[in-house]
């Protein structure tokens, strides 16, 4: 019997990317749901065996702007609660973090490229090892501090990067999953106004794309399959 993991998606070309291939190998159905388009009031938190909560270009924090973010944490929180696998990329960790109490703000600049992590003794040890010394790809302007409970696994100078939660829940700042053979056109594309006016010249980011993208699709699979391989059980 086919398991079911469900990514709650805010912008259309932000997906699971290379992480979908592990995980209908692995026995899962994926379906999208589209922020904008489901209504997430109605989402049933636990019926997923696996979730993840992917990017988007808003902070956890304008809840009067986007009310759907409310929905999102409760989501959240619900999940948190039984133990049940979680993933959050980005606005997905951050969304974590704030459900658990944790502060999110911006982070005083953006950092958006291809750069390495610094990996903590509790990141070398586990499934992030696969991308020690491997640029990863960053998009954010906000930082989220250490959830109360959480081991965090790799941070850059400017930001917390990545938390786990026991086994079963999983926060990254950065991006792994990105669809890097495609260079990262449609991200280019649909986030022009923010990269204007950070006066970052897309041309960089889709060099660096050629020169990093290879690494990082293997190192960021293999981190991915193995994380989801030590998944455990859990009662909702």
């Amino acid at each position: 019997m086919s398991k079911t993991a469900v990514a709650i998606r805010h912008v259309h070309f932000e997906t699971l990317g290379t992480f979908e291939q592990d995980l209908a190998r692995a026995g899962y159905d994926i379906t999208y749901v589209d922020v904008g388009e489901s209504d997430l009031a109605k989402f049933d938190a636990l019926a997923p065996d696996f979730l993840a909560i992917l990017g988007g270009p808003i902070g956890v924090y304008e809840t009067d702007a986007y009310p759907f973010l409310e929905h999102e944490l409760a989501i959240v929180r619900k999940r948190l609660e039984t133990g049940l696998p979680l993933l959050g990329i980005c606005l997905g960790a951050q969304l974590i973090a704030s459900a658990l109490g944790a502060k999110v703000a911006p982070s005083g600049g953006k950092e958006i490229g291809f750069a390495p992590l610094t990996l903590t003794e509790a990141g070398r040890r586990g499934p992030l090892r696969h991308l020690d010394g491997v640029p990863v790809l960053h998009w954010h302007g906000d930082a989220f501090a250490l959830p109360k409970g959480a081991e965090l696994l790799a941070t850059t100078p400017l930001a917390n990067q990545a938390f786990a939660i026991g086994a079963n829940v999983l926060g990254l700042q950065f991006h792994a999953e990105a669809e890097t053979r495609r260079e990262l056109e449609p991200w280019l594309i649909g986030h022009a106004a923010e990269l204007a006016a950070a006066g970052i010249n897309p041309v960089q980011i889709r060099d660096a794309c050629r020169m990093n993208g290879p690494a990082l699709r293997d190192a960021g699979r293999a981190m991915f399959k193995e994380w989801l391989a030590k998944l455990v059980a859990a009662k909702a």
